[in-house]
């Protein structure tokens, strides 16, 4: 039940323009309701629909841990699905991984999970070789 109601040409103009556009993650349901949407869907979503090249998510953890606390660098479908099943990954980082790793499906090359508190935490990922969150690839 997610749509984008965007025009890719205006959103493409502002950015152009040097301007930032602010998207709500919110919708309209059949029922007139409005609700609120995970925002990692709709940067996953959004991503696909613009053919992104990268997509990266800032959260407030080193990326995504396997079950004893370590990071773990770059992962598939299959370690995500195998991780989620172990209840390795769970609550809040199901959908962040799963909008990633959906993104990552339709045509986004890579997606990064990283830690948005650390300095400088979107150079140390995508300029250096190792980076220092997680990377999911389809």
């Amino acid at each position: 039940i997610f749509g984008i109601f965007l025009k890719k040409d205006l959103l493409l103009e502002a950015i152009k323009d040097k301007k930032i556009p602010l998207i709500v993650p919110m919708g309209i349901g059949e029922d007139n309701n409005i609700y609120n949407i995970n925002a990692d869907v709709v940067a996953g979503k959004l991503a696909e629909y613009l053919k992104a090249e990268k997509l990266i998510l800032m959260t407030n953890t080193v990326g995504v841990l396997d079950g004893e606390g370590n990071l773990i660098p770059e992962m598939n479908g299959s370690t995500i699905r195998d991780l989620i099943g172990k209840k390795a990954i769970s609550e809040g980082m199901i959908p962040k991984v799963e909008a990633a790793l959906r993104a990552s499906e339709l045509g986004v090359e890579a997606v990064h999970i990283i830690d948005g508190r650390v300095e400088n935490s979107l150079l140390l990922e995508v300029l250096t070789d190792s980076g220092i969150g997680t990377m999911i690839r389809a």
